[in-house]
């Protein structure tokens, strides 16, 4: 998130403990953990709000695609064709001959 180092965060310590004293500081700190614990509680739930929604019109667009693309029907037609194809040509070939 945001790139702060060892310094920056010293330097943060050093003017909080100045400006709201040593007697609140621990109290400020408890505040501000709960808040940024809070706002990240909050990040994560949206992030993965938004994906769900992503993925559920992910699968919606694919099954609307598949649905355009070959009906389930057209797909069941095909399979049957050459499987009644190849009966009557086996059993024209066992059929004896006339004669």
């Amino acid at each position: 998130m945001v790139d702060w180092g060892f310094w920056e965060f010293i330097l943060i310590a050093v003017v909080a403990l100045v400006v709201i004293g040593p007697e609140r500081l621990p109290r400020v700190a408890r505040m501000a953990g709960m808040w940024v614990g809070k706002a990240r509680r909050t990040l994560a739930s949206v992030k993965h709000e938004i994906d769900r929604e992503l993925h559920t019109e992910e699968l919606n667009r694919v099954l609307d695609e598949q649905r355009h693309s070959r009906p389930l029907e057209t797909i069941l037609e095909e399979s049957e064709r050459p499987a009644a194809a190849s009966d009557t040509r086996d059993g024209a070939e066992r059929t004896p001959p006339r004669g």
